[in-house]
């Protein structure tokens, strides 16, 4: 045996051998005393930033070496400390040999290990680390995803081949008071960062190049043998504010706001693209000894509490999360929920077409604080996440959080026409389909009606993409539609009777008594920012785009919003509302493809009353009959009622025109986060995109905004009649309105971007709602448009059928454009 090992040794020996000019770069060399004495103060400052000082004794031999200006001491004791020594030499060429440090290193936490660089040829580019043993456990995450997140970096790397011994997460430490280049010193010292994931005997090999060279000249490498001690296993006790466990949102980061565990080295249930994970009650998670910061919330509806702790090595490590809400909607009766979320596909791993399980999602359902969780099946992971379908909720479900497996129309079917939520369904197969994505329709309203007919809910998803309105192509549409004599634009008389996106007086802004192209684009670009308006969207998207023939076909329940634009989510749902269709709004995610950081961004409250359960058919219900608001969770309408009626419930009934009064009780969080998403950010493309989750429209921030004030305002047919400013300081506010009412009507209250509730209707001498003959002539615009970019998509057999139903739906809103007495 002891034979068979020299043999090893020797072969060791033949495959890395030692240069006399790279054994003698780990000897001190004669280099001037200012430059490396100054270089040798800034990574003793870096050392105890980083919590991980020299000792006294090493740092006091350190000054007396520079007060004796001895180079050569200097090194020495330097060197006792150096786990790798770099040389370069006058060719470039990299070569690493190991220090006279332990390899020792920590799991769960970063350790810093000194760096020798012996700079023959001055170089003065970035020296960087790396390993085999590195790098992401995960793979398959989608480009887009980590675009739409800023979040590219995560893609580096990833483990394609299935790798299982990546146990480590490297970098040099260049932030100040280090710096992120070479200085082209003869000897200079510099500090990786080493981080693993696993505790033991571990051997890795450990890679130094040199960035902009060519890898193989650049590049050397040595193995490692290392030992890691194990990090402390700390368990939580998590308590609501009523003292009940539950699953708290957690963000560990040290000093260098670096967060534990470290993303690329997350699998389920920690998610690699979120900073923060969800531990339960009783639960742990593995940190290494030292000081950290930890938030603790759980959800919008909570506050986040920051506070300091320290880990120490202990067999009973224990850390206590006491949770605090800012806000209650159950008091009121309200139970939150997110329609839409996805446990596959899009930045989900390892493998996009299978995802994560219940387990996982109900962890984060649950703690973002989310009464309902529609965890939808779509294309990419049909196969695999059917299985988890049930007619009722997950049984993983609880009295408060509830957990329900249903399918999203994407990837498959109808998508072309707009991507559609099936809630509550009993039956997840469409007839003929083989239990496959083959064979269903491919437009929505069949596949609505299907739902429909078994008792599910039915609604679009993030309704404002393809709803976008390009100003340049609707000038250029409508021009070519209004130019009868094709003159080059359009006289008063070519446009009569034809929408246009605002009065023709106000369009032609060089009052010549024609419209240009240029000013109709103009035009566009005005009321892209106004809600509501009468601009033509692109109708080229996943979102609404089906929405106004669905709805006339009685087989649509609701519009998403909350996930994408609010001005064109809230603008459609406006149009169809003004033309008297009963449809609602209900708020969603479409996590992680859409609002990518947690589940909840986007809620709907639904008002269920006191329970002591939650009953997801009662929700559903609840969702379809409108008796919710929708926000982003930061706001809130405790109470709305008109004339005493709350939305959902009976129309209120006037003989004749005349006032109602509005009581409503609403709450803004005292601190929102500062991005477009809430409105506490207007980016460079203007007040129609904010609200947006799919993108930031800037760096990402953790930016918070506190308190201010926000604008409610009470809406009559889409228009604001009244409004009141209101704090945002966490407390709930008591608002009255009197509102003069002169038709049948619709009211609401919102406040943009964050909050809207659905309407309560008013009739006036039992007349129907025909709010505006616009809004009507804006559907029938959209329904064209729509057919023209999209029929192709329509398979042949079903395109006489969807003809016949487009149609039918056309001569509905004419006959309610007729039946409209005015323009709005």
């Amino acid at each position: 045996m002891s034979r068979l090992l020299a043999l090893f040794g020797c072969a060791l020996l033949a495959a890395f051998p030692q240069s006399p000019a790279h054994a003698a770069d780990s000897q001190p060399l004669d280099v001037e005393i200012q430059p490396l004495a100054a270089n040798v103060s800034r990574l003793l400052e870096a050392l105890k930033y980083l919590g991980a000082p020299l000792d006294d004794d090493a740092a006091q031999a350190i000054g007396r070496a520079v007060a004796d200006r001895d180079a050569h001491e200097l090194q020495r004791i330097m060197d006792a400390h150096v786990l790798f020594v770099v040389s370069i030499d006058r060719q470039s060429r990299v070569k690493v040999e190991s220090g006279a440090a332990d390899s020792r290193l920590q799991q769960a936490g970063f350790v810093p290990v000194l760096v020798r660089i012996v700079n023959h040829a001055g170089i003065t580019r970035s020296l960087r680390i790396d390993s085999p043993q590195a790098g992401p456990v995960y793979a398959g995450v989608a480009e887009l995803s980590m675009k739409r997140q800023q979040q590219e970096h995560l893609r580096a790397n990833e483990n394609t081949a299935g790798g299982k011994d990546r146990f480590l997460e490297l970098e040099m430490f260049q932030s100040p008071p280090m710096k992120d280049r070479l200085s082209g010193l003869a000897v200079e010292y510099a500090i990786a960062l080493f981080y693993s994931s696993e505790a033991g005997k571990r051997e890795a090999t450990i890679v130094f190049e040199l960035t902009d060279e060519k890898p193989a000249a650049s590049r050397g490498e040595v193995r490692v043998a290392f030992d890691i001690q194990p990090a402390v296993a700390v368990r939580l006790t998590v308590k609501d504010t009523n003292g009940e466990p539950t699953v708290a949102r957690l963000l560990f980061r040290d000093a260098a706001r670096r967060v534990y565990p470290p993303q690329p080295k997350r699998l389920a249930p920690d998610l690699f693209f979120q900073p923060h994970i969800y531990r339960g009650d009783g639960e742990t998670v593995l940190l290494p000894p030292g000081k950290f910061s930890v938030e603790s919330s759980r959800g919008p509806e909570y506050r986040v509490l920051e506070r300091e702790v320290t880990i120490v090595p202990s067999e009973a490590a224990s850390l206590k999360v006491d949770l605090s809400r800012w806000v209650n909607p159950m008091e009121f009766g309200f139970y939150s929920g997110d329609h839409h979320i996805h446990a596959a596909g899009c930045a989900h791993y390892n493998s996009p077409t299978e995802g994560v399980l219940p387990e996982h999602m109900f962890r984060q359902v649950k703690g973002e604080g989310l009464n309902v969780g529609c965890v939808l099946t779509w294309g990419p992971c049909f196969d695999y996440q059917r299985r988890f379908f049930t007619p009722d909720p997950h049984q993983l479900s609880d009295a408060r959080t509830v957990l329900k497996y249903d399918l999203e129309i994407s990837g498959f079917g109808s998508q072309a026409l707009g991507h559609v939520c099936l809630l509550n369904l009993q039956d997840q197969l469409y007839p003929g389909s083989d239990g496959t994505t083959k064979g269903w329709p491919t437009w929505t309203t069949p596949v609505m009606r299907w739902a429909k007919e078994q008792g599910g809910i039915t609604g679009y998803a993030h309704s404002a993409s393809g709803l976008a309105i390009d100003p340049a192509a609707a000038a250029k549409r409508l021009l070519a539609r209004i130019d009868a004599n094709k003159s080059g634009d359009a006289s008063a008389n070519e446009t009569e009777g034809v929408l246009l996106p605002e009065s023709f007086e106000k369009i032609d802004a060089d009052r010549d008594g024609s419209l240009t192209e240029r000013e109709l684009r103009q035009s566009h670009n005005r009321v892209a920012d106004q809600l509501p308006n009468l601009a033509i969207p692109e109708m080229n998207g996943v979102g609404a785009m089906e929405i106004a023939v669905s709805v006339s076909e009685g087989v649509c329940d609701f519009i998403s919003a909350m996930d994408t634009p609010r001005i064109q989510e809230w603008n459609t749902w406006y149009h169809l509302l003004n033309c008297g269709f009963p449809l609602k709004v209900s708020g969603e995610t479409d996590f992680p493809c859409m609002a990518s950081r947690s589940v909840g961004q986007g809620r709907v409250y639904v008002r269920l009353g006191k329970i002591d359960r939650v009953d997801f058919a009662a929700w559903c219900a609840g969702l379809a009959a409108g008796r919710s608001y929708v926000s982003d969770g930061y706001a809130h309408a405790l109470e709305f009622a008109v004339d005493g009626r709350s939305p959902g419930n009976e129309d209120i009934k006037l003989e004749k025109a005349g006032e109602v009064s509005v009581r409503a009780k609403v709450a803004f969080a005292a601190e929102t986060p500062l991005a477009v998403a809430y409105g506490g950010i207007v980016p460079p493309a203007g007040r129609r995109v904010v609200g947006d989750t799919v993108l930031l429209h800037g760096p990402r921030t953790e930016q918070v905004l506190r308190g201010g004030r926000r604008l409610v305002e009470i809406v009559v047919n889409g228009r604001a009649v009244a409004s009141r400013e209101v704090l945002a300081d966490g407390q709930i506010h008591d608002l009255d309105f009197t509102i003069p009412i002169d038709r049948s009507s619709w009211v609401g209250l919102r406040h943009f971007p964050q909050l809207h509730t659905n309407p309560v209707n008013v009739l006036v001498a039992d007349q129907p709602i025909r709010a505006s003959r616009d809004s009507a002539l804006w559907c029938i615009e959209t329904i064209n448009l729509l057919w023209r970019n999209r029929q192709n998509r329509i398979a042949p057999p079903e395109r006489d059928e969807a003809r016949k139903t487009f149609d039918r739906a056309l001569d509905r809103y004419r006959r309610i454009a007729r039946e409209a007495v005015d323009r709005q």
